[in-house]
């Protein structure tokens, strides 16, 4: 699906946009909000002292990863090894990928592919309430694939896209946007006394530190950018983040502020490749940030510094410390 446009990126698409519909989404709000309880039990066990515990580890990576299992139907006890995976397969969104990435990427995809593969097969035997029993539904194994059909090639690596890209920028975005709130203080404050701004906030912080800050686009025909000349069929990497902090859409943009008016941002992409999880996205952060004011209003950030996650084509940390006040 992110390799093709026109009528095949249509038909693609247009086969698994009913499962992101505001309808399911809003369907699946009761399921983020047990999951986002649990994990929230667990970092609360572990900060219960006073001390630090990695938020990123125990909440911001599983989060994304239980609820997208969830909307797929990926078992729990199956999910924790994904997060290795989908981090080297996202080695493929580099700008620059050496050997290495290569290399790490192919061995990923390999396994991505085998695990999915497998689980069509149990959906074809048992069918359940989930994205995967659908595409099963809209699959013919013979001939070309028609306007409702998928190949089996197409539905494996539909499923590896949804499963991985629903829960890799996901992840991003809620240590994000967790850290840029205790990074500033009176910004936290003013959500605790006013929780209806969450949305905004999470608005802000897309727009301030983009879990995707650019992404890749081939040139259709020849065209003049900035004063340079693209020829056809021309790698454009187009930075979203710096869009995001464009002076003449976003006045003072390199400040922090949830109640920053008519807020923008093109962290979702923009077009016919507008990101199908967005209102996912959303609704995970939302929930979490909701959590986190009632439950942790000491939140602080840890004396510990975070680690980023290296690379450049999605911004996420490895490790969030956070601690909290006794």
């Amino acid at each position: 699906m992110l390799a093709t446009n026109g009528p095949a990126h249509d038909r693609l698409r247009r086969l698994v946009i009913r499962d992101f519909s505001a309808r399911r989404i809003a369907a699946l709000g009761g399921a983020v909000e047990k999951i986002t309880a649990e994990l929230l039990d667990a970092f609360a066990d572990a900060t219960c002292a006073g001390g630090t515990a990695d938020f990123q580890e125990l909440v911001a990576s599983p989060l994304p990863v239980a609820v997208v299992g969830e909307l797929i139907g990926v078992p729990r006890e199956d999910q924790a090894r994904f997060r290795r995976l989908g981090e080297d397969a996202g080695r493929l969104l580099e700008p620059v990928r050496s050997p290495a990435d290569w290399a790490r990427a192919d061995r990923a995809v390999t396994a991505l592919r085998e695990y999915f593969t497998a689980l069509l097969r149990e959906r074809r035997a048992r069918p359940a309430d989930d994205l995967t029993s659908t595409l099963v539904a809209l699959h013919r194994t013979e001939g070309p694939a028609g306007d409702g059909e998928l190949t089996e090639r197409e539905l494996v690596d539909t499923l590896i896209l949804v499963f991985v890209a629903g829960f890799e920028t996901t992840t991003g975005l809620l240590g994000l946007t967790v850290f840029a709130l205790l990074g500033h203080p009176e910004q936290w404050e003013l959500l605790r006394r006013r929780p209806e701004l969450v949305p905004a906030a999470l608005e802000e912080s897309l727009r301030w530190d983009s879990p995707v800050p650019m992404t890749e686009r081939i040139a259709a025909r020849p065209v003049e950018v900035g004063g340079v000349r693209l020829p056809a069929g021309a790698s454009v990497i187009t930075v979203l983040a710096a869009a995001n902090r464009d002076p003449d859409r976003h006045p003072d943009p390199d400040t922090f502020a949830v109640r920053r008016p008519e807020i923008r941002v093109l962290s979702f992409s923009a077009g016919a490749h507008y990101c199908l999880g967005a209102g996912l996205a959303r609704l995970e952060g939302a929930t979490l940030l909701h959590h986190l004011l009632d439950r942790f209003p000491g939140l602080t950030l840890s004396e510990r510094p975070p680690t980023r996650r290296s690379g450049a084509g999605l911004r996420a940390f490895e490790h969030l410390p956070l601690a909290r006040a006794r």
